[in-house]
């Protein structure tokens, strides 16, 4: 197990992990942010090459850091992969899925998680913005106290989304209660069936201003149809076209009140997942429709990031982690038109690749990942091969605390301060269930069956026979070369086999059998 390079009391780092100044880090560790965007694509960002979406505060996180090409979240949809990142645990050993907007937290209180280990390291601990990992234990009564949340998985603070901004309830849970919410005008949440009375997108379809396109035919709420039910707590109800200011401002509040301590903040962006709705000072900006001028808020969202931590003298002394919890998705449920305008003007939000959200193909997981620390990291473009999941072992190091033996999860720091190129050597990738090996330069896929896209028209990766593609090569996936590599096939089965037995068992059955 590696040690510390960086102790709570104030350890001078060592020389591999750079020069330059020295103001502020020797007084007292880092502050650590872990900004996620939520279903950017690798290609969504101009650092990666998007020539019609401009993201200048990114970019310069890509340009002062270390900026990866061969980035990995663990899953290709939100849950699992927020999960892998909390626990540095593959989410498939637990049979980790999308969860409902009403399912209880999916973390074991128990478990150890990255912001526990943050906290036994001294680090004051914040979780603002998207969340989709369950809250409460059972049927979630929104009307009192939520527990188990943020707090009983390691966060001192936490305000967040109650499910997802196409799922109802549509408010904010700060610290385990729901802001705003008035003792007489109780919330109910059914994702059953309607409400009395309340309005539906089928029964009043006059109520919306954005229509839609397949499972969000249910609650209307600010002219928005949701997936579920809902019915009072009025003025507790978010404006979507705020949610941005309001994500911003709890940020800056919380690195405000932390700034004399060591502070790790988790800052889910809720960009640019559907629906779809910027504020109006951005609608318009990006000429690619909602989601364009929501991944230039995203964008903006860091950028005010940035600026409150130089204002505070804070910048120099503040790691600042900016990635993506899965590939890109077009269409997600709203008629926005971003499958259109994409293929009018030539984005292509997964920078190329195959897939995208809901897939195994490596869009699904491929994702962008920059690591910014003013003065302590040079800026360098690195090809290693790295897992968000690899962060938990990783900050670990960094902060010297101690690491259970039992995680997934690797340690990186030399990769991720970008003072080596030696990442991991494979890692197994997830969709909804079905897993897939990123080995070296190549991706292995075992045959499934099913459909070959879904509702999105992404690819699933649902092949009929084995998948084995070499991306150094052919990076979209187009050339499957697994009859012209036989030995190579067998090999990453049998590591593929390895790496997963004991834990999906119905599927290594059916690869044995084959």
């Amino acid at each position: 197990m590696d040690k510390s390079v960086y102790g709570i009391g104030g350890l001078l780092l060592p020389l591999c992990v750079g020069c330059g100044s020295q103001k502020n880090t020797e007084e007292r560790p880092p502050n650590i942010i872990v900004v996620l965007a939520d279903d950017l694509g690798y290609g969504d960002i101009s650092f990666y090459g998007s020539k019609t979406i401009s993201t200048p505060n990114i970019d310069s996180l890509a340009h002062g850091g270390v900026a990866f090409t061969n980035a990995y979240a663990s899953s290709s949809t939100s849950t699992p992969s927020r999960y892998a990142l909390l626990t540095g645990m593959y989410p498939w050993r637990d049979d980790i899925k999308i969860l409902p907007g009403d399912a209880p937290l999916v973390i074991n209180p128990d478990q150890p998680t990255l912001p526990k280990m943050m906290q036994q390291a001294g680090y004051t601990t914040g979780a603002i913005g998207k969340w989709h990992l369950g809250m409460g234990s059972g049927k979630v009564n929104w009307n009192d106290t939520i527990r188990p949340g943020a707090k009983e998985i390691g966060f001192d603070y936490s305000c967040l989304i109650a499910a997802t901004n196409d799922r109802v309830p549509t408010v904010f849970v700060e610290n385990g209660g729901v802001v705003g919410l008035e003792q007489d005008d109780p919330i109910y949440v059914d994702y059953e069936k309607n409400f009395d009375g309340e309005p539906s997108a089928e029964s009043n379809p006059e109520w919306m201003k954005l229509q839609w396109a397949h499972g969000h035919n249910n609650a209307i709420v600010n002219g928005i149809p949701r997936i579920g039910y809902m019915k009072g707590g009025e003025k507790a109800r978010w404006v979507d076209e705020d949610m941005a200011d309001y994500f911003v401002n709890k940020t800056k509040e919380f690195i405000r009140e932390n700034k004399d301590r060591p502070f790790f903040l988790y800052y889910g962006l809720h960009e640019p997942h559907v629906p779809r709705v910027p504020n109006q000072r951005f609608v318009g900006a990006s000429g690619m429709g909602p989601r364009g001028d929501a991944i230039m808020e995203a964008d903006w969202c860091v950028g005010q990031l940035i600026a409150e931590l130089r204002s505070l003298d804070l910048l120099d002394n503040t790691m600042i982690i900016f990635t993506s919890d899965n590939g890109p998705v077009l269409n997600d449920g709203y008629r926005d038109r971003a499958a259109e305008l994409a293929a009018e003007r030539g984005h292509q939000p997964a920078g190329g690749l195959r897939g995208g959200k809901y897939s195994l193909f490596d869009g699904g997981t491929h994702v962008p990942l920059c690591i910014y620390w003013k003065g302590r990291i040079s800026p360098v473009v690195s090809d290693a091969l790295v897992c968000q999941m690899d962060l938990f072992t990783s900050l670990g190091n960094l902060v010297g605390a101690d690491i259970p033996d039992s995680l997934d999860s690797r340690g990186m720091m030399p990769v991720f301060m970008g003072e080596s190129n030696d990442g991991r050597k494979e890692i197994v990738i997830e969709n909804q269930g079905k897993l897939g090996l990123r080995a070296g330069n190549y991706a292995f896929m075992p045959p499934y069956a099913g459909p070959k896209t879904n509702l999105t028209g992404n690819e699933l990766g649902n092949l009929e026979e084995y998948g084995l593609f070499d991306l150094s090569k052919d990076p979209a996936q187009r050339h499957n070369i697994a009859c012209e590599n036989p030995v190579l096939l067998d090999s990453l089965r049998n590591l593929f086999i390895d790496r997963t037995m004991g834990f999906y068992r119905p599927f290594v059955e059916e690869v044995t059998l084959k």
